[in-house]
């Protein structure tokens, strides 16, 4: 098994507006005492349920998440961990730990759902070293904890080819860009440049 299966402890960073898909949203995870953040790409509806309940905004009706939470909760069920467990494709995978005081089950989720879960369950929300290494991107210096109000979003946002000119950039320009990326907090393209970079190295 050795350090790759590693249980890493993880906090919500921050939700932001997607820079390259129209609609969707950056869910930016961060290792907790480390400097590695893991962006997920999710959609508007699992972001709303997910901002929602860290603003404590109550909706006037429960939402899906809510529901099945006073689902859970009517039968003594508590949800002690969300672990991201694996990474295939692209995708994210993730399961519920689930007790009811007796015995433990795991749930399959989608991850938008197992941290929609995890912050009304108030859980901790952990993944394995080896996902953290293949899709985590490092923050230098201190970045600061955001949440950007869902209010705010635009409803269409014109999206740029992220990669578009990268390649013809010298490996300093493109450190630099990174830099800057992470300053603004856009963690997509960081990540795009961080591929790029990658490519280099390899080739």
């Amino acid at each position: 098994m050795g350090n790759n299966m590693k249980k890493i402890k993880l906090d919500i960073v921050g939700l932001s507006y997607s820079q390259t898909q129209s609609g969707a949203y950056a869910l930016v995870l961060g290792e907790v005492n480390g400097r590695r953040r893991l962006p997920i790409i999710i959609g508007s509806f699992e972001a709303q349920a997910i901002a929602i309940e860290i603003e404590k905004m109550t909706p006037s009706r429960p939402l899906t998440h809510d529901l099945f939470k006073n689902f859970a909760q009517a039968y003594n069920i508590v949800i002690q961990e969300i672990i991201i467990y694996n990474l295939v494709d692209g995708i994210f995978y993730s399961k519920l730990i689930c007790s009811d005081g007796k015995k433990v089950i795991e749930i399959d989720a989608r991850t938008s759902d197992a941290i929609a879960m995890a912050v009304r369950f108030d859980c901790i929300i952990y993944t394995y070293e080896f996902i953290l290494s293949t899709a985590g991107i490092v923050i230098e210096g201190n970045d600061f904890v955001y949440l950007e109000n869902m209010s705010d979003v635009p409803e269409e946002k014109a999206v740029t080819a992220a990669t578009s000119g990268y390649a013809s950039l010298s490996t300093d320009e493109l450190k630099t860009k990174l830099q800057e990326a992470l300053m603004e907090e856009a963690y997509e393209k960081a990540a795009k440049i961080r591929d790029e970079l990658n490519r280099r190295k390899a080739s």
